[in-house]
């Protein structure tokens, strides 16, 4: 399906995989970082998954019974309960984990269902997209948000700004900055800008590899699935065109299904290290 949709608009592997790793966006980026760009794209799927993801939980809290629960209330309590109790493994403090709690599945939750639009047919949406825009060979849309740099990195930086909220909050403004200057070598005027130095490093190191290891692992991801769709795409009636074909449909299945483990744990770890830079944010150096 893949060449043969590449074919019809006389497109080459390679601008086939450009096209389909093309933003739908609002102008074109004049450099590798333009905020005044916006991925259409990432922004609606990213919306409406997460207005999806608010809906199922409302849906588990109206249909829950004291009695035996089904199928689907059991697992999302036992989602609540596997979240709550990593809360309380990594943040001590009681009233903080009111909130990290619930924003931890949140997390969770989101990011499940943004990184679970890998699964889908890679031509699928592109293809129904370009029939509505009329124009097929610029219709441009991506559906996986997590395989966005710029989604990966605000969900990082929101992170990193909740951690500086507690940090502030738990040790007061000037308990923070003392402990700015003065972890982690120690209280010393002479060792204040090393320490100074260490915490912006780990601040930043923090942020980047946080949204980097989602967008990495999400993007390759779908970069494969590219791969595998050519495989299919080059079939012929011959014994070359027949292997290939087999070969799509065995790899293309291996590959789903290992993905979805992919899916579900880059959702979790993006969850873990949320709850552990949310607890160090409430210890004291």
């Amino acid at each position: 399906m893949a060449a043969e949709n590449a074919a019809e608009h006389g497109m080459t592997a390679g601008e086939y995989i450009v096209h389909h790793l093309t933003h739908l966006q609002s102008s074109k980026p004049g450099g590798v970082a333009d905020l005044s760009v916006f991925n259409f794209d990432s922004l609606f799927f990213s919306i409406a998954l997460g207005v999806l993801g608010c809906w199922l939980m409302w849906l588990a809290a109206r249909k829950a019974t004291s009695g035996v629960p089904g199928r689907f209330q059991a697992a999302v309590e036992i989602l609540v309960e596997v979240v709550d109790q990593q809360a309380k493994g990594i943040v001590h403090n009681a009233e903080s984990r009111k909130f990290v709690a619930p924003l931890a599945l949140t997390i969770f939750l989101w990011i499940f269902l943004l990184n679970a639009m890998d699964l889908l047919p890679v031509d699928l949406l592109p293809a129904i997209w370009g029939q509505i825009h009329g124009d097929p060979h610029h219709a441009y849309l991506r559906v996986v948000p997590t395989a966005d740099l710029s989604v990966a990195m605000g969900f990082s930086v929101t992170v990193l700004l909740i951690c500086l909220y507690y940090n502030i909050k738990i040790k007061g403004l000037g308990g923070w900055v003392h402990e700015l200057f003065t972890a982690p070598f120690g209280n010393h005027w002479a060792l204040y800008p090393f320490n100074f130095a260490m915490q912006m490093i780990e601040f930043v190191a923090k942020t980047v590899s946080h949204g980097m290891r989602l967008f990495g692992n999400m993007y390759a991801g779908e970069l494969i699935f590219l791969l595998i769709a050519l495989m299919g795409g080059a079939w012929t009636l011959s014994a070359t065109g027949i292997f290939l074909a087999l070969g799509h449909i065995i790899a293309g299945t291996a590959w789903a299904i290992f993905h979805i483990l992919i899916i579900t744990l880059q959702a979790f770890v993006f969850m873990m290290l949320t709850l552990v830079y949310v607890g160090q944010a409430h210890d004291h150096h």
